[in-house]
């Protein structure tokens, strides 16, 4: 309860110093997202990790995606100096990445193969291997989304993705992928082209 006021005072003080705070609305839902969407683990999110539109701190150009892997946020710029930020997981410190990078193909309820560096580490995740990976779907770790970042024609096989562990979202989490609430994720995925630069810092 402490954490939660604490939180609001937060937001309360940072919408009162002039950073012109305003929420911004889900977006729209296929039936297929609202059926998987009642099945993930809900989770009420703190306050600071909400979908805001903000005054853009970045400095970058409009469309671009920048990720704060330090405070846990990710911007997508707007025109105007403005910019819409989310919160998220990112990789826990020996896993983590910074640097620049494309999407280069986007995906709705994506299948999941563990990478081999995964499952070298949790030795678990090999009948999922040998399966051929998870169909997507509400138990799948990449959750509603996946935007996969490329380096040139290089897959990096980092992604900024949904979760099905919502809890996890505000700290180093992931395997140096950038996770989402599901709702963020759909809500960045349809505002994103391929071709748009990520830099994740």
């Amino acid at each position: 309860m402490l954490s939660k006021r604490l939180a609001a005072l937060l937001l309360l003080s940072i919408a009162v110093s002039g950073c012109n705070f305003k929420g911004v609305p889900d977006p729209a839902l296929s039936d297929r997202d609202r059926d998987y969407l009642a099945l993930v683990p809900k989770r009420e999110m703190d306050l600071p990790y909400e979908r805001y539109e903000i005054d853009d701190t970045t400095g970058e150009k409009p469309g671009t995606i920048v990720v704060d892997t330090k405070m846990k946020f990710l911007y997508f710029v707007l025109p105007g100096k403005r910019a819409i930020r989310y919160g998220v997981a990112t990789g826990a410190e020996a896993y983590g990445w910074t640097g620049k990078a494309t999407i280069a193909r986007k995906a709705e309820w994506p299948h999941w193969t563990p990478p081999a560096e995964m499952v070298a580490r949790w030795p678990h995740l090999k009948p999922t291997l040998a399966a051929g990976g998870l169909p997507g779907g509400p138990d799948n770790p990449l959750g509603a989304r996946a935007l996969y970042l490329y380096d040139g024609n290089r897959d990096t096989l980092y992604r900024i993705h949904g979760t099905n562990e919502p809890e996890t979202i505000g700290h180093e989490a992931s395997s140096g992928c950038i996770r989402m609430r599901n709702i963020d994720v759909i809500d960045l995925f349809n505002r994103v082209p391929a071709g748009t630069q990520v830099i994740v810092r």
